[in-house]
């Protein structure tokens, strides 16, 4: 008997599993893990070299984890903040999976770490369909990249839970359209806070700072509708199947919300992913 199987499905599948055991790893440890995406040249190297300055100043264990395809100038940047940082090269990978971040993480990331801020491969479609297993999910975008960038990329803004703008500082020379970039951003996720920042001028970075910090502490983390959807058919999977893994109903009381890629998980082994 032939069978079809969808590939993509099962590695998405996998991820989530992974996924899903990684949160509950940093959550048991007191780690908020920030997902960062955008797409190349955005500025979340400096924007982020810049919140883990202020975070370390400020007395916040913070960490990072940085992902390129083939360099490690991202954690040369990064490491300037004073903050532990680690690189991972992907060797052409178009995207981190929660694999690969709980690899990189067992055995180095410090045991008081508050804040791991996770930079993503610059880009804005695969990196969409992966859960690091992160407390938030932020998408970039700067002033210079125009104001469609969010209708472009739904699925990316779509399930973000703070859009954050970059370089705004450069706003008037780029003649940037602000209302028409919020439009967008409100048509693919209603209701999504937006911060705009400059690493050049410091404007908006503490409170950027700050808001991380709340939804690290499970205060302040929008639900995108995208989410919502994909809550919806998790249950009702749930109410066909059998109660829903003890473990998600744990995330959801602790942190107010579903992730927006939660999903079932049978336990891992200690030390890593299956």
């Amino acid at each position: 008997m032939c069978r079809t199987v969808d590939l993509h499905q099962a590695v998405l599948a996998k991820n989530d599993t992974n996924a899903v055991e990684l949160r509950r790893t940093l959550d048991e440890r007191g780690t908020a893990a920030v997902n960062l995406m955008s797409s190349p040249g955005s500025g979340k190297t400096a924007l982020l070299e810049t919140l883990l300055t202020r975070a370390v100043a400020g007395g916040t264990p913070a960490a990072a984890v940085t992902a390129d395809l083939a360099t490690e100038n991202d954690a040369t940047r990064l490491a300037r903040s004073g903050a532990p940082v680690r690189q991972i090269l992907t060797d052409g990978l178009c995207h981190l999976e929660a694999g690969m971040l709980w690899g990189e993480l067992d055995g180095w990331l410090p045991e008081e770490t508050r804040l791991l801020f996770v930079e993503n491969v610059g880009n804005l479609v695969c990196p969409a369909s992966y859960d690091l297993g992160e407390t938030l999910r932020i998408a970039l975008a700067s002033v210079t990249e125009g104001e469609d960038k969010p209708v472009k990329y739904p699925a990316a803004f779509g399930l973000a839970q703070l859009v954050v703008v970059t370089k705004s500082d450069l706003a008037e020379a780029v003649e940037f359209r602000r209302d028409a970039f919020l439009t967008g951003v409100q048509q693919v996720n209603p209701g999504v806070p937006v911060i705009e920042t400059s690493a050049r001028t410091g404007e908006g970075v503490d409170d950027l700072l700050a808001h991380v910090l709340r939804a690290a502490d499970g205060l302040e983390t929008h639900t995108p509708v995208l989410a919502q959807q994909h809550e919806k058919h998790l249950h009702h999977h749930h109410d066909e199947d059998g109660p829903a893994h003890e473990g998600e109903h744990e995330h959801e009381h602790r942190h107010g919300q579903a992730h927006p890629r939660d999903r079932a998980a049978a336990h891992l082994p200690a030390g890593g992913p299956r």
